[in-house]
């Protein structure tokens, strides 16, 4: 029986992320009374911004092809969402959270799925007998920025210790290492996990392509995707990092902040115990 190792590609997990966000993100809808005035600012603005590059540095016919057959490519393997996420994501989060007080946030991802199985507010993430990598425990909270209490939701989910995502990587089952935590008016959860390994983005598709080309790694540090929520609250989307990771600071992603790396005490039994909660801002009116 192949593993994930052996048998993922950058085109199937390109195409179950586009797949992915085509079912869950309706951009359309989400954009549809934007002003034309608006879309022909923005528009304007990249397009300029092409034509400035191609000017200041010469751009040739053979290059220009290239980025055309490049570009083609991306669609065909499924990997705007990966290219997207990877490249522009951060900048798009540092704009739309600048105006937070409470817990900072960072990139969702291409591997986000919803629904997963809920967990309740003490429970581990559904994993596999004997799940390979260090056994993990976070205690925390979510609070609102004033420090009170909130009832909410942490969804969290992570990559195996060989940097695989259940549902983008085939051998592992539907929902392993992504789970719902629900806690009660207190705040608090506590969730036993396994710290994730870094891992390189694909490199087989063309993203991989342009790293080659470029001459950059494609490596992320490791981390913990979670997406917290709360009534009456600003739902929080972050990474948590881990401190020592070689990658924390040339992040393929760009999307480490200090932050967000965490601090982990080792006890007595090698388990990893983390303490990290967070604070949500209040809804905006």
């Amino acid at each position: 029986m192949s593993t994930a190792e052996e048998t993922a590609t950058a085109a199937a997990s390109g195409a179950a992320a586009t797949e992915r966000f085509h079912h869950d993100k309706s951009p359309y809808e989400a954009v549809k009374d934007t002003p034309p005035e608006r879309v022909d600012l923005l528009a304007r603005e990249v397009l300029g911004a092409v034509h400035r590059t191609i000017r200041e540095h010469q751009v040739t016919y053979d290059e220009y092809n290239a980025l055309k057959a490049w570009l083609i490519q991306v669609g065909e393997d499924g990997e705007w969402p990966l290219f997207l996420d990877v490249w522009v994501e951060h900048v798009v989060e540092d704009v739309a959270t600048a105006d937070r007080r409470g817990s900072k946030g960072s990139i969702e991802g291409p591997y986000y799925v919803p629904g997963a199985p809920e967990r309740g507010a003490d429970a581990a993430l559904p994993m596999r007998d004997g799940e390979a990598g260090t056994p993990l425990l976070w205690e925390g909270a979510i609070t609102s920025v004033d420090g009170a209490p909130l009832a909410g939701t942490v969804e969290l989910w992570q990559a195996d210790a060989d940097g695989y995502y259940s549902q983008f990587a085939p051998g592992l089952p539907e929902w392993n290492l992504r789970g719902t935590f629900t806690t009660g008016p207190d705040g608090a959860f506590r969730i036993r996990t396994i710290q994730p390994a870094p891992y390189q983005i694909p490199t087989d598709g063309a993203c991989g392509k342009l790293i080659a080309a470029a001459g950059w790694h494609a490596w992320r540090p490791a981390h913990l995707h979670v997406k917290v929520t709360a009534p009456g609250h600003q739902e929080l989307v972050a990474q948590l990092y881990f401190p020592g990771d070689p990658h924390n600071d040339d992040d393929i992603a760009s999307a480490v902040k200090p932050e967000l790396v965490l601090d982990p005490v080792v006890q007595d039994d090698g388990t990893a115990k983390i303490t990290y909660g967070f604070q949500l801002d209040p809804q905006e009116d």
